[in-house]
């Protein structure tokens, strides 16, 4: 654009002109210039900078022109040399919205943090799953409650509930009450139960580990402490394991839970239908289970810990990594998809025994498991804090066991049998 016609006589004779902000509007446009001082001058002369000048300055551009008469309307270009254009540079103050809009510069808005996510979740959105999916399993349950005691209340399933009440008779022979030894190897299995589902936990989320063990024949062959120390655990669950099982046979406990009679299923059925309704079995688990507690033990003592010892050996280090053959009748892949859901199985029956302990009688089951106390033909032994106390104490060391389960505790243990080494 071209400077207002009463400039152009004094940028002729060589004079400084200072232009500021303030102008009177001009028809069709902004006063002239938008902002700061701007200096024009010939470029044969050019004119020195004004020392009153403003520090913010804003790019200005001016063509020379003919003098002429004064007149309140600008004159028409001229064709005379250009004129060269100073601009003094200060200190800029922070450009105004409307000032980046008269120079065509867009402001970029501030970036928006990403919330931080857990998995393919945000922990805004878990807290929704876990609100929306908690009310919708509290309603399933109630509903299935309404629905099985309606069940139950009919004709059909009333003479079904007589004739499988949901335990049939053990053998002649069978014991009764728990041994001592039973509670010990009980106590022993809750405690590397827990400690081996941490460090499979650690092994599975640990990408980068920081300490590692090896052999004190084999340096080259590393693995990490966390893996070492599951392993170890491993190792310790399958003798305790190995010796419970000798026992039972030995001393006839595992008529307890070995299903002998195929009326183990209807009993196992109706008793599972008697504890959605709410109206649980009446036993006494000193004498006999109940054929879903039965059921519920086999599996987890001779299917679900043989299926955990048999995928984790495949996985371990202690596995022929050079058996050809071998790897090839059995990948490893096959294993870590089956390892993994068996311990969610544990996982789930720990959770379900603990709260059938508690909600059946606390007091009563504690001291079957923790004291070797319990009740004969109505006669109660078990009316007293023994047992509670034993498990007391139990779980507070399993619990100082859970925490004491890291690197700066496990690698003295761990340098007995090898070296431990950082990464």
């Amino acid at each position: 654009s071209a400077a207002p016609a009463a400039a152009a006589p004094a940028a002729a004779t060589g004079e400084s002109v200072t232009l500021r902000r303030g102008l009177p509007r001009q028809a069709g446009g902004d006063g002239w210039p938008p902002a700061g001082t701007v200096s024009v001058a010939p470029v044969v002369a050019p004119a020195p900078v004004p020392e009153q000048a403003p520090a913010d300055v804003a790019p200005a551009a001016a063509s020379t022109a003919e003098p002429s008469a004064p007149s309140a309307a600008p004159s028409a270009p001229s064709t005379a040399a250009p004129a060269a254009v100073a601009v003094q540079a200060g200190p800029r103050e922070p450009l105004s919205e409307r000032r980046l809009a008269h120079a065509g510069v867009a402001r970029r808005p501030a970036p928006t943090p990403e919330p931080e996510r857990i998995g393919p979740f945000t922990k805004l959105q878990w807290a929704g799953i876990v609100v929306v999916g908690g009310a919708g399993l509290l309603y399933a349950a109630a509903m299935a409650v309404f629905a099985v005691r309606w069940l139950l209340s009919l004709e059909p399933m009333q003479d079904f509930l007589t004739t499988y009440p949901g335990e049939y008779h053990l053998p002649e022979g069978a014991p009764v009450g728990f041994p001592a030894w039973l509670g010990w190897q009980h106590f022993f299995n809750v405690f590397l139960m827990v400690l081996i589902i941490k460090t499979g936990l650690q092994v599975r989320n640990d990408k980068r580990p920081s300490v590692f063990w090896s052999s004190k024949k084999d340096r080259k062959r590393k693995m990490s402490l966390s893996l070492w120390l599951h392993q170890s655990l491993d190792v310790l669950w399958l003798v305790n394991g190995a010796v419970f099982v000798v026992l039972l046979f030995v001393t006839g406990q595992w008529m307890r839970i070995i299903p002998t009679s195929w009326e183990v299923f209807p009993n196992a059925l109706s008793a599972a239908l008697q504890y959605v309704s709410l109206d649980w079995p009446t036993e006494n688990g000193w004498v006999n289970y109940n054929s879903l507690q039965q059921i519920a033990y086999f599996t987890t003592v001779f299917i679900a810990a043989p299926v955990a010892a048999i995928t984790g050996y495949r996985m371990s280090a202690m596995w022929p990594k050079n058996a050809k053959k071998l790897n090839e009748l059995y990948p490893v892949e096959w294993a870590r998809k089956v390892h993994f859901p068996t311990m969610l199985y544990f996982v789930v029956f720990i959770a379900i025994h603990v709260a059938l302990v508690f909600a059946t009688g606390a007091l009563r089951n504690l001291n079957h498991m923790y004291a070797a106390q319990g009740s004969v033909d109505g006669v109660q032994y078990a009316d007293n804090w023994t047992g509670f106390w034993m498990f007391v104490l139990s779980m507070a060391v399993v619990v100082g066991a859970f925490i004491a389960a890291r690197p700066l505790v496990v690698a003295p243990i761990a340098r007995l049998f090898g070296n431990v080494s950082g990464r």
